[in-house]
């Protein structure tokens, strides 16, 4: 069985937008209160951390995690990268290396932003990491088969990550025909909706609908969410029966 917890579901600046006085950011339902875009998979005793942004050490507390076998990337930017260093107590409380997976771009930019984790001479408490650099082959973490979906988040490459039937894509706004086909037969699906308007960089609510029609999983869930979407109750309610905005801490089981 895999379950997913959504650790975060907004976009780079999360929601509520500091300065911003629209509805949604001044919205008293915590399901509108979104932090940067993370998710936290377990499958068959194995952990696995799917981005690593800037709220990580609110997201762990929150969510009571103390033990994470290997995170997988998405991409490099900061709201996807820039916790990593609090993987540190994680590291400590479990005595264990954590790996990181991603593209060679991406690892090479973790690398250099986090130089002193790699230090030949390494401070001590530094966090503990490997690096695995993804590139069209599916891996393999502790029995765990994954597959990685290349997708484009305007003209940059990044990577969605299918595991068994669950897949999860972010920041996305084209995927290939070809990466299409890996993304049938899903029980699950997450995929990232930014809003109601056309973006150029990411998937609207439109655009996200369409693939999860074509797609046909039993059940999808949108995130990366900004405050333009509307509210959780609002949204809610003009989409289809099997569609769901994901919300900070929402738990769902993927189906066999």
């Amino acid at each position: 069985m895999i379950k997913v917890t959504f650790l975060g579901t907004g976009t780079s600046q999360g929601v509520p937008i500091v300065g911003c006085t629209c509805d949604v950011c001044n919205s008293g339902d915590p399901r509108d209160h979104r932090l940067r875009t993370s998710a936290f998979v377990e499958v068959d005793g194995v952990k696995l951390l799917i981005d690593a942004g800037p709220d990580l050490r609110q997201q762990l507390l929150t969510n009571k995690i103390i033990d994470i076998d290997a995170i997988l990337l998405t991409h490099e930017h900061t709201d996807h990268v820039g916790g990593i260093d609090d993987v540190r107590p994680i590291n400590f409380l479990n005595n264990k290396t954590i790996d990181i997976y991603g593209l060679p771009r991406t690892i090479g930019i973790v690398k250099k932003n986090f130089d002193y984790a790699f230090a030949e001479h390494k401070y001590p408490g530094v966090p503990m990491l490997g690096l695995k650099a993804v590139k069209d082959e599916p891996f393999t973490i502790n029995g765990v088969d994954i597959m990685p979906i290349h997708v484009l988040h305007l003209a940059m490459p990044i990577l969605g990550y299918r595991i068994q039937n669950f897949a999860y894509i972010t920041d996305g706004s084209f995927i290939a025909p070809k990466e299409m086909n890996k993304l049938h037969d899903l029980d699950t699906l997450v995929i990232n909706t930014l809003g109601i308007k056309e973006h150029y960089s990411h998937f609207n609510l439109k655009q996200a609908l369409a693939i999860i029609d074509e797609l046909k999983p039993r059940q999808a869930f949108l995130t990366h969410i900004s405050h333009n979407l509307g509210k959780y109750e609002d949204v809610v309610k003009i989409l289809p029966d099997n569609v769901r905005p994901a919300y900070d801490t929402l738990s769902v089981e993927v189906g066999v």
